[in-house]
């Protein structure tokens, strides 16, 4: 949420009491309905402008803090999930997991942290030529998109992630990735480190950089044409 939050009994006395209540129900509507997150400013838009959207969520938070469904903060959006503690009851009726290859949790690793980054960008990370159809997976998921083509030799595409990679791994921000220490500590770069590693502040901002163009032609070979014998 943003900036300072009066009380909301501050906001019921400005804006009335019925008309609070009624924006809560307007936006507690809107978000059981919508199968993505919605952000803040969506959701603002659909009560009074007399109505802070801030002390309305605050409030929805409140009364669900102890319910089976809990609202919650997901991929820049807010989101009504199931409570923690709860989870093992759907876990009989949800699919099963999409389980990733560990080069496929390598690359989308690397896309995550290093966006926008290509292929060939890729590889250099890993040490490994990487499969196209380990990207093309992970598209597939609709947790990387192509997002446009680096201005270099032979116009690479440049890969980053998704809301969607946000909403499947409870993110809210792409900063809320763990850091070098947490990553240490998972085991996942175990007997990886090298003296100068460091784990860049990732950021998927959507707008082009200076160094990339726009896509252009989607039909045009995805494959940059690099990479060695072996693919992972």
């Amino acid at each position: 949420m943003t900036g300072a939050a009066a009380e909301p009994g501050d906001v019921e006395a400005d804006g009335g009491a019925e008309a609070f209540a009624q924006a809560v129900r307007v936006v507690e509507a809107l978000l059981f309905a919508s199968a993505a997150p919605l952000t803040t400013d969506a959701l603002g838009r659909a009560i009074p402008a007399g109505i802070a959207i801030d002390q309305v969520l605050a409030r929805l938070v409140e009364s669900y803090a102890l319910r089976g469904v809990n609202l919650r903060q997901v991929a820049g959006g807010w989101a009504f999930r199931t409570a923690p503690d709860l989870g093992y009851l759907l876990a009989a009726e949800a699919e099963p997991p999409r389980r990733l290859s560990r080069a496929a949790l390598e690359v989308l690793s690397i896309i995550a942290y290093h966006q926008p980054v290509t292929r060939a960008e890729i590889e250099e990370i890993r040490g490994v030529a990487t499969a196209k159809g380990t990207l093309d997976i992970l598209l597939e998921a609709g947790w990387v998109r192509l997002r446009g083509r680096r201005r270099s030799p032979g116009r690479p595409i440049t890969y980053g992630t998704t809301p969607g990679f946000l909403d499947h791994f409870g993110l809210d921000r792409i900063d809320d990735l763990p850091g070098l220490e947490e990553l240490k500590g998972t085991g996942f770069i175990e007997g990886r480190l090298t003296r100068d590693l460091a784990v860049p502040v990732p950021d998927d901002d959507p707008g082009l950089r200076d160094d990339e163009d726009p896509l252009g032609d989607l039909f045009s070979p995805l494959d940059d044409g690099e990479g060695g014998s072996q693919q992972g």
